[in-house]
């Protein structure tokens, strides 16, 4: 598909749905991976802990993000989905300016390096989760946004992105033990 054929609705959709899948498969790999659930669970890390209703609204929420990326894809669409490696672009445009090049000082920015006291390595950890998304963001949106007839993928994305919103949510309505 030509990049400047690309609508903002269409592409607010389907980087919600691509955002989501990718922040939720992401995070259950580094919850695991990473052990999350010790680090969230700290009192002293800052983040709420992983039974917080904020934590399990987590990929309901994600609709905002979703809506802010597709914001700002939108004015460049021509490059990013009128090109062969328009993914690529995409990919270095969130990992160098949304993770590396931020103006605030969150861990494993260039900002994180020079302003927190939390160590390099520790900073760097959060790589193993953020890049990878990232790049998967990209490669799925703009295969996507390039097979925006194969009705198929409108589906299984959709369903699964249903399951991915309301799987958590279950937390909350199910008995604690």
């Amino acid at each position: 598909m030509q990049g400047s054929q690309v609508r903002f609705l269409p592409l607010a959709a389907k980087t919600v749905v691509s955002h989501t899948l990718t922040y939720f498969v992401m995070g259950v790999l580094a919850s695991h991976f990473l052990h999350y659930e010790e680090i969230l669970n700290n009192p002293n890390s800052g983040m709420h802990p992983m039974n917080s209703v904020w934590v399990l609204l987590g990929p309901m929420l994600q609709v905002f993000r979703g809506v802010l990326f597709a914001a700002v894809f939108y004015p460049f669409r021509e490059i990013l989905f009128g090109r062969r490696n328009g993914w690529l672009l995409m990919s270095w445009l969130l990992i160098g300016l949304g993770i590396l090049g931020t103006f605030a000082a969150p861990g494993g920015s260039l900002e994180g390096y020079i302003y927190t006291t939390t160590p390099a390595l520790v900073q760097m950890r959060s790589y193993l989760e953020v890049v990878p998304q990232a790049i998967l963001l990209s490669a799925l949106l703009f295969y996507w946004v390039g097979h925006a007839g194969k009705r198929w993928l409108n589906w299984t994305l959709g369903v699964v992105y249903m399951v991915a919103v309301t799987l958590p949510l279950l937390a909350l309505v199910a008995p604690k033990r």
